[in-house]
């Protein structure tokens, strides 16, 4: 079955049940339901994670699948929600290689809501990444295999990249707006985390050679707060992992 077009994940991805499930009764779906599992290329006999009409989250078996619809048996309620309850968007400048696909795969088993790639003074550009092999078109399949992987019920939403400027008007208005910052005088993540409880967060991560001064003024002057992961110099992708895991821990699931 082909993935929707222009997917990309987020809510579209949810596959939710209008009824209630019972372990071990086949659960016949409409072709609502099949439009979500396109997200994530579905096909009988593969298992997926599903909300039931009670808001119960259950692991199940597609035993028939067509475009008009089909047949789940559902076989495990799991005790814990597989999404976090916390609202994560990850603004990642783009880094070189194959760099950028280590961070899809990571932060969609640390449970980042929406990841947004864009370019910056001293980061990589869409176009030099694809110049010798275009890569940038495997992404969203990197994302649904991880999220597979891990058995999360959504598939984290991509973005399209954007120019650095574009960022401050995209992150919500409401969010705890993180800016990860190797310079003097930064609050740490740990205290800032520890101060907040139900906002949605949107962090910002730089590229290999850091944010340009320019960049950081600009991204205080919209609400952007530099904080810092402790005294040592991280690549780009160990930073990415490491505060999504931070944040995550303070304010998400991972307990």
């Amino acid at each position: 079955m082909p993935p929707v077009s222009g997917s990309s994940g987020g809510a579209g991805s949810l596959v939710r049940l209008a009824g209630t499930l019972q372990a071990g009764v086949p659960y016949p779906f409409s072709f609502d339901v099949v439009t979500a599992l396109k997200h994530w290329r579905a096909r009988c006999g593969m298992i997926v994670t599903v909300i039931a009409a009670d808001e119960g989250m259950w692991r199940g078996r597609l035993a028939e699948l067509n475009e008009d619809g089909g047949i789940l048996i559902p076989f495990q309620r799991t005790l814990r929600p597989l999404e976090s309850s916390l609202s994560l968007t990850v603004y990642q400048a783009l880094p070189e290689k194959e760099r950028f696909e280590l961070i899809l795969e990571k932060l969609t088993e640390l449970g980042v809501t929406r990841i947004v790639p864009f370019v910056s003074k001293h980061s990589s550009t869409l176009a030099a990444r694809d110049a010798k092999q275009p890569k940038s078109h495997r992404w969203p399949e990197v994302l649904r295999r991880a999220a597979v992987q891990c058995r999360r019920a959504i598939i984290p939403e991509l973005s399209p990249c954007l120019d650095f400027a574009a960022v401050f008007a995209d992150a919500p208005e409401t969010a705890l707006r993180l800016m990860l910052y190797e310079g003097e005088g930064v609050t740490s993540l740990k205290s800032v985390v520890a101060e907040h409880s139900s906002r949605p967060v949107a962090l910002l991560i730089g590229p290999e050679g850091g944010f340009a001064t320019e960049e950081v003024t600009t991204a205080r002057r919209n609400g952007f707060l530099p904080v810092s992961l402790g005294p040592r110099i991280l690549r780009t992708e160990t930073a990415a992992i490491s505060a999504a895991t931070v944040i995550q821990y303070a304010l998400g699931d991972l307990n």
